[in-house]
């Protein structure tokens, strides 16, 4: 079964997927990660010198590429809400929502240089678009989870998650 993460950027999928992993004794990885490896380019420079369509089009081949392996799938912040990836990812396995709140995620994005987004965002936007895709996320999920805890508190929920769904 593959485990895919999404929720807002720095709601924490990267760290909690890294130790649910290995806790459920599965493969882990970070679809940006995968992506800059494909591309052969940081996410910024996929962003400027192709565009943020593009760097859709290929995060949704990534995502659809995944589904099937027994993984943990650390997902972008925009993975989940085109709705082909959503549904494959739901088909492949289970889309599990990390909640967190607009100020604990910007606490930990701002000043991020690799995000081309927040980069390019005031606060104000970026909670303009973390609102605009909290009920996308909320919809195309199989199980939310509040991500507020500690990073294996929220481990040892995904786990108890992933195990009651085998």
């Amino acid at each position: 079964m593959t485990v895919f993460l999404c929720g807002f950027m720095g709601c924490g999928k990267t760290t909690v997927g890294r130790l649910a992993a290995r806790k459920l004794g599965y493969g882990f990885c970070d679809s940006d990660e995968l992506i800059v490896e494909r591309e052969g380019m940081s996410i910024p420079e996929i962003f400027e010198r192709k565009g943020e369509p593009y760097f859709r089009q290929v995060e949704a081949e990534v995502i659809k590429s995944l589904c099937g392996k027994k993984a943990v799938v650390a997902c972008g912040g925009g993975a989940m809400l085109n709705p082909d990836s959503a549904a494959a990812a739901a088909k492949a396995g289970v889309v599990i929502f990390l909640e967190l709140d607009f100020e604990a995620c910007y606490s930990r994005i701002s000043g991020d240089s690799n995000r081309p987004i927040v980069v390019n965002s005031t606060k104000d936007e970026l909670e303009e678009r973390f609102n605009a895709r909290y009920d996308v996320y909320k919809k195309h999920s199989t199980i939310q989870i509040d991500g507020s805890g500690s990073p294996m508190s929220t481990v040892e929920l995904i786990v108890d998650a992933v195990r009651m769904l085998k």
